[in-house]
């Protein structure tokens, strides 16, 4: 009996004070307000990314120059040394020959606010995490988190580049394979801080139990997979063939899907291939929001998660329908960005939804120093 009540005496003792709680609270609103800022611009980098692959404008700056790459071209002599740099790559020599400098101009803007908002994210993330770091308002728990955050934008500039990389010697553009890493990588970073947001907010709903959080998480992992076969798709630009629905090619599961050897190779490398497994898996994903949304609403009626995990099934039917309507389109740019743009709201939704089953960040007993 003893050593129960030191047990609950230690328990007690951990729990924050009310006035200690208040500050707490305080402190994760100003960090989670950083951290939705910082959503809504990668969000915004995820879609000019998009338009800068559908422009073919990817190719346009042929260095990297992390620093210096943040200022353009200023003057006549600038812009044709540019230009001079964009015609010895193979992209120019094949597609593009005979572009005037106005022409190249208007590619070079593309990549070029790309890399800039990429850079300005950077900094979004970097300046604010010195500033509640040195003010005293970050969590013991929550510093290695954003620390994570910020070398994941490191590595993700350096996938940009090795990405770009791969369209200057031999090819006239990127390597799917690296495109769709680069844009998977950049989903992560979505996760990641959608994630971290939502684990310091309030809740009023208590956790689910461990079967609904853990599908609830295998939904994420569901559309992060489907996002790189999406990058696949983009980087074979297999959206501009096959552009019927529900049949492809006439056949609900057509022919030639295994025509290159080794045959994994067609998963990867066979437009056809690559398009027919987009279409599967977002059934796939279909089937399996709706099978988690019941099964949520069986096990926790009327509560918030419930109702999260069909607006959750929603989101997703809105996406396919999306999806068709680009296919149809023979991918035009509206419809692919607009694409797109609702695959980053499902996932952002899906990884809300996770967290909000987990429910909130455990408070600490005591404000960190300085906070």
């Amino acid at each position: 009996m003893v050593h129960q009540s030191a047990i609950m005496t230690a328990v007690v003792t951990t729990r924050p004070s009310a006035e200690t709680r208040d500050r707490l609270l305080r402190n994760r609103l100003e960090v989670r307000s950083w951290l939705y800022v910082v959503l809504v611009a990668l969000f915004a980098l995820v879609i000019v990314g998009g338009a800068t692959r559908m422009t073919g404008s990817g190719l346009s700056i042929t260095e990297w120059k992390p620093i210096h790459g943040v200022i353009p071209p200023l003057n006549q002599a600038e812009w044709q040394e540019e230009f001079e740099k964009y015609q010895q790559i193979p992209q120019y020599e094949q597609i593009n020959k005979g572009m005037t400098l106005h022409e190249f101009k208007g590619i070079f803007w593309w990549e070029w606010a790309h890399r800039l908002l990429a850079r300005g994210v950077g900094f979004l993330v970097a300046i604010p995490l010195v500033f509640f770091w040195l003010a005293g308002r970050l969590e013991n728990a929550l510093k290695p988190r954003l620390v994570g955050l910020l070398a994941l934008g490191g590595l993700q500039g350096a996938i940009g580049w090795w990405m770009v990389a791969s369209g200057l010697v031999e090819h006239v553009s990127v390597s799917q394979y690296r495109l769709a890493t680069h844009l998977t990588l950049a989903c992560i970073i979505i996760v990641a801080v959608a994630y971290i947001a939502r684990g310091l907010a309030t809740y009023t709903q208590s956790p689910a139990d461990r079967g609904v959080r853990r599908f609830a998480g295998v939904m994420v992992l569901l559309v992060l997979v489907q996002i790189y076969l999406g990058g696949l798709v983009a980087g074979l630009h297999a959206g501009l063939t096959y552009n019927t629905w529900p049949l492809m090619d006439g056949a609900i599961v057509p022919g030639d899907l295994f025509v290159i050897e080794p045959a994994w190779r067609n998963l990867f490398e066979n437009p056809k291939t690559v398009q027919f497994v987009h279409r599967m898996f977002a059934y796939t994903i279909l089937v399996a929001a709706v099978w988690h949304a019941i099964a949520t609403a069986r096990s926790f009626p009327a509560s918030t998660h419930a109702r999260r995990a069909w607006v959750l099934v929603l989101l997703v039917l809105g996406q396919a329908a999306i999806g068709v309507g680009t296919l149809l389109m023979q991918a035009h740019m509206h419809w692919a960005l607009l694409h797109q743009a609702a695959a980053m709201a499902v996932l952002i939704f899906a990884t809300a939804h996770w967290r909000g089953t987990r429910g909130a960040y455990p408070l600490p007993s005591k404000v960190p120093a300085g906070g």
